[in-house]
């Protein structure tokens, strides 16, 4: 039997005024994929991100979370459903502690930001979770540390501590290594690869040997449109991605995992 996608985009646009930058996408991504989106500035990649999880709101066409229609739904809405995400720029509170950043995701994934003010004793299974997700990056021994006193590659980690936070079953990474030194680059992507099968992944990144490492499955974009979706190895010998984005002198550069 056929698996039904978790996340689908039918015949999505997005316009700006007279200007279309998402042009009658179709997409769908599968439970446990790891698929990459590529393609070169102003193809349309960002847009697209903010209309799948809620930050934009599509001009026609609709995205679809385990089949049901979410278009019009928030964020928030969207996160609670099991879709998470992280930034090409941190989205962190630089103030507060590394665990306190986390429990305040948890907390918003569990919908308890209203209560907050109760004895911290009540918030047991909570503190756990997020002591939990620090050790899965590699943070635990910087929970107290404040956040503004992180080296930026740690405090990428702490943004994707905040995604893992929320248990999602979709995870969608934009740029995760965007700044990092090239020593940290390695940390991340295994931490990327040690995921649970289960949660599809989603990245969008200009750094092609990440994508090749991590991917299984690569969507490019151009103008707003998808213009190749395969494997790897498929996209890498595309004369078409080659010449508008690859490079023509790329060929047998980025072989397939």
């Amino acid at each position: 039997m056929t698996v039904p996608p978790c996340l689908e985009t039918r015949a999505l646009v997005r316009s700006f005024g007279s200007v279309t930058v998402t042009d009658g996408v179709d997409f769908a991504l599968y439970p446990g994929e790891r698929c990459a989106i590529i393609g070169p500035n102003g193809a349309g990649k960002t847009t697209f991100i903010n209309l799948l999880t809620g930050r934009l709101r599509p001009t026609a066409g609709r995205v679809l979370l385990d089949g049901a229609d979410v278009s019009r739904l928030s964020e928030a809405a969207r996160t609670r459903r099991g879709l998470a995400r992280t930034f090409q720029i941190t989205a962190l509170f630089p103030a507060l502690t590394v665990r306190e950043n986390v429990f305040l995701s948890v907390a918003e994934a569990e919908g308890i930001t209203g209560r907050l003010l109760r004895p911290a004793l009540s918030h047991h299974r909570h503190l756990a979770r997020v002591d939990d997700v620090l050790e899965q990056v590699g943070l635990g021994e910087a929970a107290e540390t404040q956040v503004q006193l992180l080296p930026y590659g740690q405090q990428r980690l702490l943004e994707l501590a905040l995604a893992l936070a929320q248990k999602p079953r979709l995870l969608i990474l934009d740029e995760p290594t965007a700044g990092i030194p090239l020593a940290e680059v390695d940390r991340v992507l295994r931490l990327i690869e040690a995921l649970p099968a289960a949660i599809a992944v989603l990245l969008v990144d200009h750094d092609m040997d990440l994508v090749f490492r991590f991917a299984r499955r690569i969507v490019v974009m151009a103008e707003g449109r998808v213009i190749a979706d395969g494997l790897p190895a498929t996209i890498a010998a595309d004369e078409q991605v080659r010449r508008l984005y690859l490079g023509e002198g790329s060929r047998g550069r980025h072989p397939a995992p």
